[in-house]
């Protein structure tokens, strides 16, 4: 190894380093930025050209204008990106929409029409998560909610615990996949390709995972019914609850079709599209009669709090990211990964397995905005064939964003930091432990993995609702 490749894995390491010391990630990534650019300036570049794009040195003082030219870089890039102005109206839909009362309504009239299923209370509690995934897209509000709702009633019921807090981190981590997610709007960004295929690509995936978890909680509850048992007072199925079911499923329901209808059908770009469930989500919380001065001041503070955090770890990752391309990272990882295999299809598998690895360690944040950029040249020299229907623009990159989507929804299950694991905690009775939480989500993990080999060996899955939607 030369003297780059040596700095570039002591970036890294430094980052992980400074993780587990619990430095903050934005003040991880700034301070080995800064630490390597300094080293880089005294040790290794004398005549100063590493950071001369930086800091011009005169001998009068220093010229501010190439320091201001990449600050005008750094926040112009986020604050007129017209992709990243769709952030923060997702970010409040979902946090609105939490305070709209939908969930709690759709918890009780749907737990009395599946009661008498062995699995129903789970079976029930997934279909929601399904729901509120689709309608918010915020993984935190949805395993809290979710949690709040699910536990103290599966606990009366005598559910066993790993199946019961396993249902509620799995569905309520599927916010981050299917459509519309923060999470694809920053990939949209940093991969330039089109939000609306991002969404289209990942409905069908998203919907796949969902699937799969209902299937393997209905076979649970028939393989070990005392661990998931029906209740015994339980209320007969009548026109009047399928009425409650169906009057608590429609708006949010309708909103999804608002959202993604408009972009499916052409009405309107995802930008535009963030802005009517923005206002869609208030309208249904002024519709049950939630919404005051409070909650909308709330919903306002957590929506800042929420979108100042990423756009911090995008400043510092894009600062990040610029240090480890002038060490020629970008280029030493490129070689490292393409050298590794040479069936393209195994460099991908290769790529994916590093991403999993990663989940265990970092958030999907940090993943996307350091990784993703690295990968999208590896991707494109890869040449791989994705059918793309004539319609579709980089077909090979969406498809592998999505397997990534996939891939990073893990992050959130995996200790040591699955933050869904924690947010759920926090929410947990005194009777439930991590041990517990742990051993629930392992079937969960196993069956995210089961659908990323579906989309992976299935690409069509991820191109052809896009190619549908923008070929007509």
């Amino acid at each position: 190894m030369d003297l780059n490749q040596w700095l570039v894995l002591a970036m890294f390491l430094t980052f992980i380093v400074m993780l587990f010391r619990g430095i903050p990630v934005v003040y991880a990534l700034v301070g080995v930025s800064l630490i390597f650019s300094v080293f880089a300036f005294l040790v290794l570049d004398p005549n100063k050209k590493l950071i001369n794009e930086f800091i011009d040195f005169h001998r009068t003082g220093v010229s501010y204008v190439k320091l201001h030219a990449n600050a005008g870089r750094f926040f112009g890039g986020i604050i007129k990106n017209p992709i990243l102005v769709a952030l923060p109206m997702f970010i409040y839909m979902g946090l609105m929409l939490d305070q709209s009362g939908v969930a709690q309504k759709m918890m009780r009239s749907m737990q009395v029409l599946f009661g008498a299923l062995k699995g129903g209370l789970a079976l029930t509690v997934m279909l929601i998560g399904i729901i509120l995934a689709a309608s918010t897209g915020v993984i935190g509000a949805s395993v809290v909610l979710l949690g709040v709702m699910g536990i103290p009633t599966m606990m009366n019921q005598n559910y066993a615990k790993p199946i019961a807090t396993g249902t509620i981190a799995a569905s309520g981590t599927l916010g981050i996949l299917i459509p519309p997610s923060i999470m694809l709007v920053i990939m949209s960004d940093q991969l330039a390709i089109s939000l609306g295929d991002l969404f289209m690509g990942a409905l069908f995936p998203g919907l796949l995972l969902g699937v799969l978890y209902i299937v393997y909680i209905i076979a649970y509850g028939l393989i070990s019914p005392s661990s998931m048992p029906v209740p015994e007072n339980r209320e007969p199925i009548s026109i009047k609850v399928v009425r409650d079911v169906a009057l608590s499923v429609v708006p949010p329901f309708g909103l999804i079709i608002v959202v993604l209808g408009s972009i499916f059908f052409g009405l309107a770009t995802p930008t535009e599209a963030s802005g009517l469930g923005a206002l869609g989500a208030t309208l249904l919380a002024l519709a049950s009669r939630n919404l005051n001065g409070k909650v909308f001041k709330d919903v306002m503070r957590q929506t800042l709090n929420t979108s100042g955090y990423i756009v911090g770890i995008f400043i510092a990752a894009n600062f990040f990211s610029y240090i480890l391309r002038r060490f020629g990272g970008d280029e030493i990882i490129e070689n490292m990964v393409l050298g590794s295999f040479d069936n393209p299809y195994m460099v991908i598998a290769f790529i994916l397995f590093i991403i999993f690895l990663l989940g265990f360690l970092l958030d999907w944040i940090e993943i996307t905005l350091i990784i993703m950029p690295l990968m999208l040249p590896v991707i494109q020299s890869l040449n791989i064939p994705v059918e793309g229907y004539g319609v579709v623009d980089n077909p090979s990159v969406v498809w592998f964003a999505i397997l990534v989507a996939v891939t990073l929804q893990t992050s959130f299950l995996t200790p040591p930091v699955g933050f869904a694991l924690f947010y759920l905690k926090g929410v947990c009775p005194p009777g439930i432990s991590l041990s517990h939480i742990y051993r629930g989500i392992i079937p969960f993990v196993l069956l995210q993995i089961l659908g990323l080999l579906i989309v992976f060996f299935v690409p069509q899955l991820t191109t052809w609702l896009p190619a549908v939607a923008y070929g007509n």
